[in-house]
C-alpha cells in the first residue's frame, strides 16, 4: 500500500498544508473561532505563525501545545501521565476509554511530548463530527484520520478495511503513533468497555493470524481519569430524554455544545496511565483460541488493564457511598469536607439541566453512577 491509497481519510502531508491554510484563512467561521480563542492577538499574526508551520507536528507544537497548557491551567488542577510500562522510543496504538470528544487525544499528544516521545499521535476521528469543511481541514492539519460512519453495509466493510490498513501503515511505514477510542461514542455512564468490533476492524489490516495482525499495531491500553467530568450534567440530561422518549435523537448542535463544555469546563485533576503493550499477552494466548471468542477475550483484557490503571478521586468514593451504602469514608478515602464539596458540585451541575419535567432523583442517580463506575470497575 502507498500513501495515495488513503488520500480520502489520511491527515495532510507537508506539501498539502499551504492550500489547507489558504482555505482556513478564507473561511469566516474559522476566523471567528480563532478570534474567540485568541482575543488579544491580531489574526494576521496568527496567520503568519500558522503559515510558518511546515509539518503537522510543527503546527501542533506551535498552536495546540501552548493552547492546552493555557487551557488546563484554567480548567483543571493539573494533569500527568504515567509511561513507566512502555518504551518512549517505540511506536504504539493507544486504545483508551473515551471521556471527552476533543481532549482525550489532544491532551495525550501534549503529554507524550512531555514524556519524551519524539512524535505525537495520528488520531481516529468520526466523520459525524466533521460536517463543516473547515473543521475537516483543521483536524487533518492536526494529524487526524477519518473514520467513515454513515455508509451502507458493503461500503462500510471496505471503509473498515481501508481504515485498518491505514493504521498499520502509520505504525509500520510512517513510524508514528495512533490513538483510537475503545468504542464509538463515549460511555455516558463511565462504565468503560472495549467494543470487540473495534478490534475486529484493526485486524482487517496487516498479515497473518488475527493475533499477529493485532501485534503489528503494538496496542497499549490507556486509562484516562478525570476528577470531574464537565459534561456530566449533559450526559444525565440525555439519559432522561432517552428514557422519556425512546425515539429521541441528538440535534446537530448537541455535539458542538458537548465539545465546548468538555473543553472549557472544570475537570479537577486529570491522569493518563499507559498499561504495558499487549503484544506479549497476545503471544501467550493459545493458538487454538476459537476465532469467535478471540476478540471478546482481547477486549476483556484491554478493559481489565484500563480499569486497573484508573486513578480514583474522592468524587468516585463519595458517589459509591451515596449509591451503594459502602463506607469508604471510614477507610480514609475522603474527608467530610470532600463530601460537602462534592455534594455542592453535584447540586450546581443539576441546576444547569434545562428540562421541562426535570426528574431530579433520576438525574442525580445517573450522575452519581458516572462517578461510582470507575471505582466499581477497578475493584473488580
Amino acid at each position: 500500500m502507498t500513501l495515495s491509497d488513503f488520500d480520502a481519510i489520511r491527515p495532510f502531508e507537508p506539501e498539502e498544508l499551504p492550500a489547507a491554510y489558504d482555505r482556513l484563512v478564507a473561511n469566516p467561521q474559522f476566523r471567528a473561532v480563532v478570534g474567540m480563542l485568541y482575543p488579544q492577538v491580531p489574526f494576521e499574526a496568527l496567520e503568519k505563525k500558522m503559515r510558518a508551520c511546515n509539518t503537522s507536528m510543527e503546527f501542533q507544537l506551535a498552536f495546540c501545545y501552548d493552547f492546552l497548557e493555557m487551557l488546563m491551567a484554567k480548567a483543571s488542577l493539573g494533569m500527568d501521565i504515567n509511561v513507566d510500562a512502555i518504551d518512549v522510543s517505540k511506536r504504539f496504538t493507544f486504545v483508551s476509554n473515551h471521556r471527552d470528544i476533543v481532549l482525550d487525544s489532544a491532551l495525550l499528544d501534549k503529554l507524550l511530548v512531555d514524556a519524551g516521545f519524539k512524535t505525537t499521535c495520528e488520531i481516529a476521528i468520526g466523520d459525524n463530527l466533521l460536517s463543516l469543511p473547515w473543521v475537516k481541514d483543521l483536524v487533518r492539519i492536526n494529524k487526524s484520520f477519518i473514520v467513515e460512519r454513515s455508509l451502507q453495509p458493503r461500503e462500510m466493510l471496505l471503509a473498515s478495511k481501508r481504515l485498518s490498513e491505514y493504521m498499520h501503515f502509520v505504525i509500520q511505514e510512517k513510524n508514528d503513533n495512533v490513538w483510537i477510542a475503545q468504542r464509538e461514542g463515549r460511555a455516558k455512564d463511565s462504565d468503560d468497555r472495549t467494543q470487540p468490533a473495534i478490534l475486529k476492524m484493526m485486524a482487517m489490516g496487516g498479515t497473518g493470524t488475527p493475533s499477529e495482525r493485532l501485534q503489528q499495531l503494538h496496542i497499549v491500553p490507556l486509562s484516562i481519569s478525570y476528577e470531574f467530568d464537565p459534561c456530566d450534567f449533559l450526559k444525565a440530561r440525555e439519559f432522561q430524554l432517552r428514557r422519556d422518549n425512546p425515539e429521541w435523537k441528538k440535534g446537530k448542535n448537541d455535539d458542538v455544545v458537548s465539545m465546548q463544555t468538555g473543553i472549557m469546563g472544570f475537570k479537577g485533576h486529570v491522569h493518563y496511565h499507559c498499561a504495558p503493550c499487549i503484544d506479549e499477552y497476545l503471544q501467550q494466548l493459545p493458538a487454538d483460541t476459537p476465532k469467535t471468542e478471540f476478540f471478546d477475550i482481547v477486549a476483556a483484557h484491554i478493559d481489565s488493564e484500563i480499569h486497573r490503571n484508573y486513578r480514583l478521586y474522592p468524587s468516585n468514593y463519595i458517589a459509591a457511598d451515596m449509591l451503594d451504602g459502602t463506607s469508604f469514608a471510614k477507610e480514609g478515602k475522603y474527608t467530610e469536607a470532600d463530601r460537602q464539596q462534592f455534594e455542592a458540585y453535584l447540586q450546581g451541575q443539576l441546576n444547569k439541566i434545562d428540562l421541562a419535567d426535570k426528574d431530579i432523583p433520576f438525574l442525580r442517580e445517573r450522575m452519581l453512577t458516572m462517578y461510582a463506575n470507575p471505582l466499581r470497575n477497578k475493584m473488580k
